[in-house]
């Protein structure tokens, strides 16, 4: 079969030939339709994600939407090592298989997958976003960022605040339901711009996938007893955070990963999140490339794709 191959760590994967997956006990093989290209991607495949190296050769990619060879219709985020998601087929544990719901295409069903499952868990699983509460997102333009800004509204908050340094794509965020927009310009006074567009709701929670300088003005600009999930540090890996913020604000910062979510509440808030999509109350900019292109989608994401990428076999 035709796959994304990683032949070495720290090498981008080549567009060739992998051998067929072959089922063991509890194992089914999903015929792939599309699948995800995400930062965790490029990261395992690097080595440098936590989890440590994957194995070589093997198949890049880690989640995806495809069929069984009974039809049907699935998402997958734990492929069988060493097949990925980047080919015609992979391997997947049975059990671990999450069911689609009808009306959403291939492409936005893998694109809600590993990117929309963090940003609707993050708010309703880790954060326990309450009805009525205000949450700003950082990097709101991003993938995860504006899945959050529309999941946050989906699961009733009450005000939400998009923040990103491109003035122009967070117009897109109003048009997904933002109530107020910060552009994170160099040298701004980002503390201020926060409250100032939090107003009289103050700032309940915080979706950071950034860290750094946005993560700790957010952190100073949040109202007392706010939830700060943190999701990535593409701004800045490290921060100079006082602990008297922390205990002054009597913030608590959450740490978040999807994978560690328990597979019910993943199974749970997949079906919303692709029901709400059939329905036409989350979108997401996706797009859609050839496998043979894996080149392409690895040096897009490494860039930062202004969309979500995703791959179709």
């Amino acid at each position: 079969m035709k796959a994304a191959v990683l032949d070495d760590v720290g090498v981008p994967p080549r567009y060739g030939d992998f051998a067929e997956p072959e089922p063991g006990e509890g194992q089914v093989v999903v015929d792939v339709a599309a699948a995800g290209v995400n930062q965790l991607d490029l990261a395992k495949a690097s080595g440098s994600f936590y989890t440590g190296p994957p194995p070589v050769p093997s198949v890049a990619g880690s989640d995806g939407v495809g069929r069984t060879a009974h039809g049907r219709r699935v998402y997958f985020d734990a492929p069988v090592a060493p097949f990925g998601s980047w080919a015609q087929r992979t391997l997947v544990p049975e059990t671990d298989l999450l069911d689609v719901a009808a009306g959403v295409d291939d492409a936005t069903a893998a694109a809600l997958g590993n990117t929309g499952l963090a940003a609707w868990l993050a708010l309703s699983w880790r954060a326990r976003l309450q009805p009525g509460e205000s949450v700003l997102v950082l990097g709101a333009t991003g993938a995860v960022g504006s899945v959050a800004v529309q999941a946050a509204k989906a699961l009733g908050a009450s005000h939400v605040i998009a923040a990103a340094r491109d003035p122009e794509r967070l117009k897109v965020a109003r048009q997904h339901g933002a109530d107020a927009t910060v552009v994170l310009a160099p040298g701004a006074d980002l503390p201020a711009a926060f409250r100032q567009a939090a107003g009289e709701h103050g700032i309940d929670v915080i979706i950071d996938p950034l860290w750094g300088e946005p993560g700790l003005a957010a952190m100073q600009a949040a109202s007392r007893g706010a939830r700060l999930v943190q999701i990535g540090a593409s701004a800045d890996p490290t921060i100079d955070l006082p602990a008297t913020l922390v205990r002054s604000a009597e913030l608590e910062i959450l740490g978040f990963v999807v994978f560690r979510v328990p597979l019910q509440a993943r199974r749970d808030a997949y079906r919303s999140l692709t029901e709400r999509a059939a329905r036409g109350e989350i979108a997401v900019d996706v797009i859609r490339l050839p496998l043979a292109d894996v080149a392409s989608a690895w040096e897009q994401e490494q860039h930062g794709a202004r969309a979500k990428l995703v791959l179709a076999p």
